[in-house]
């Protein structure tokens, strides 16, 4: 039965190697944000914000555009370097509206931060998160994750 076993386990063990180093089964899935981007400009909602430099070692897991009554909205998905998760939220919708929807009820303002694109607030949210929020007249940016509050800071400085 040792024998049996043994027979079946070293195909499995061969496939789980072959999916991990060769296909990088553990690899984050990568998207191309440019087409929810393109939409989100030609819509001249907002100002549309890109990060940029962000380096290698960031991937775009989800993005998407979408126009509702109240506004539009930008919505990028990123795997920090750390391995955790970031959103990157742009939108026409009054930031009263927005921040609840985005963050939840119970947010409450802990500290800010400058960057060359302005002075984001930062805000303790849901368990585990923590967000930063930009306000302006025309648009609201949120930056919100579970990743350190150092990779939510260069994805906030690092938009153009």
């Amino acid at each position: 039965m040792a024998l049996s076993l043994g027979i079946l386990l070293v195909p499995i063990a061969l496939l789980l190697v072959f999916y991990r180093v060769v296909l990088g089964g553990d690899s984050p899935v990568s998207v191309d944000p440019a087409e929810a981007i393109a939409e989100a400009r030609s819509a001249r909602a907002f100002p549309v914000l890109v990060p940029a430099g962000l380096g290698d070692d960031w991937h775009v897991s989800s993005a998407s555009f979408r126009r509702a009554e109240p506004g539009a909205t930008l919505r990028l998905g990123y795997v920090a370097p750390d391995d955790e998760s970031v959103l990157l939220v742009q939108s026409s919708v009054a930031p009263q509206t927005l921040l609840p929807a985005e963050l939840g009820d119970k947010t409450e303002p802990v500290g800010s931060f400058r960057a060359e694109n302005g002075a984001w607030r930062q805000y303790r949210t849901r368990p585990g998160e923590s967000a930063l929020v930009l306000a302006g007249p025309d648009r609201t940016v949120v930056v919100v994750g579970t990743a350190d509050r150092e990779h939510l800071e260069k994805l906030a400085a690092s938009l153009r």
